[in-house]
């Protein structure tokens, strides 16, 4: 499963030729939200379906606000042209969500499904109703699949969280590091893509002996006080002897810093993603290793030009393709693999029988080592947002702030 940035780029080469060939006749550009996308009025409006608030505060503090400014951007009215609403954690809000959107005459559907099996049957329930779905962040199993998936590379998700917990493990200086995968839900097949990339690491350093493996468990929708419970019940189990937490997200990390703090030690090794406000102020604390940064101004942006070209009857490959030189951060890449709809396994290739192209963006750990030239240079965090409180006062915050 590892892809390296040479074979990405060749990909994202390719369609590249694609989207050149696609181009207005006028030589203005499609398919991108900084060019030209045709008439903002000439398809039915774009729904946007996210998940919840509980999970992750990206969803509100980062998509909602990046779809919005994606979509007027090229003149498009909020309430009219374009919503963008939230379910809480509710899949039968969300169903009546998509419902909703297909009465509206939607053209577009951004759907981010709460399991698979409720995302599955929004899709095809879209699909039969003649409105397009694009699956954002999460994919849905055992449907039929939608027109496209964007989301970033997930197993390189675990294997930036990998790359930094390994290092950190090793410098306990202990004879075997006890070690706990906390994963997120298992109707996220996110999780299991997560899982195989820092698993490789995990299980090939246990197989070797050099590590031991105290527990490996997934916490029903990715809920945080039931990841706090899980963590201290292992903590009760293993005599409070687990010396690091591959943690799926930062909220799962938050989750694994109380139980720890609340047993009575640490710091020790913690990942988790999403380079939330909470998750960079706990890597500048020392309270967690890394959190691995998916750039979502960049898997927003280039969704919403999906979205866009396919609302104007134009092609998915060219917006994605196009986007590619307005992306908000130096270390991002797009490329356009294959995953397959029924089991969300990675596909040969981006077509073919039962498989859904796959708009790929490489993520980047964040670690003590790289916030200021990371997250803070790209604009996703800030100094002010991050340096509060007892955060203020760390070396970082010191160093950085103005």
């Amino acid at each position: 499963m590892h892809r390296t940035i040479r074979s990405i780029l060749v990909v994202v080469a390719a369609f590249g030729l694609v989207a050149a060939a696609c181009g207005d006749d006028d030589g203005g550009e499609t398919g991108t939200t900084g060019g030209t996308t045709g008439s903002a009025t000439s398809g039915g409006p774009i729904w946007v379906l996210l998940p919840d608030t509980a999970s992750s505060d990206r969803w509100e503090g980062d998509d909602l606000p990046l779809f919005t400014e994606a979509f007027e951007a090229e003149g498009l009215v909020n309430g009219e042209d374009f919503n963008v609403v939230n379910a809480e954690g509710d899949a039968a809000t969300q169903q009546s969500q998509a419902e909703q959107a297909i009465a509206d005459g939607a053209s577009v559907i951004v759907l981010t499904s709460l399991d698979t099996g409720s995302g599955a049957t929004i899709i095809d329930q879209a699909k039969e109703a003649g409105v397009q779905v694009v699956e954002y962040d999460r994919f849905n199993t055992g449907g039929s699949g939608g027109v496209a998936y964007v989301s970033f590379d997930n197993v390189a998700v675990g294997e930036a969280m990998a790359a930094a917990m390994e290092p950190a493990i090793d410098a306990l200086g202990l004879d075997q590091p006890q070690v706990v995968m906390l994963n997120g839900g298992e109707e996220d097949n996110n999780s299991f893509l997560f899982r195989d990339g820092y698993a490789e690491t995990v299980e090939a350093r246990v197989d070797a002996g050099d590590w031991a493996l105290v527990d490996d468990q997934f916490v029903p929708g990715w809920d945080n006080a039931e990841a706090q419970t899980i963590m201290e019940q292992i903590l009760v189990s293993a005599n409070n002897k687990v010396d690091a937490v591959f943690a799926a997200n930062d909220g799962l990390a938050q989750s694994t810093i109380n139980a720890v703090e609340a047993a009575g030690f640490g710091p020790i090794p913690v990942s988790g993603q999403d380079a939330t406000a909470e998750g960079i102020q706990n890597v500048a604390l020392g309270n967690q290793t890394v959190s691995v940064y998916k750039p979502i101004q960049d898997e927003a942006g280039v969704t919403a030009a999906i979205a866009l070209a396919l609302r104007n009857g134009e092609d998915y490959e060219s917006a994605a393709t196009g986007y590619t030189s307005q992306l908000a951060s130096g270390g991002s890449t797009v490329a356009i693999i294959g995953i397959n709809a029924a089991d969300g396994t990675p596909a040969d290739s981006p077509t073919g029988d039962g498989v859904v192209p796959y708009v790929a963006l490489v993520p980047i750990g964040v670690t003590i080592d790289n916030i200021a030239e990371t997250v803070i240079a790209d604009g996703f965090r800030t100094i002010e947002e991050i340096c509060t409180g007892d955060v203020a006062k760390t070396d970082f915050c010191q160093e950085n702030a103005a």
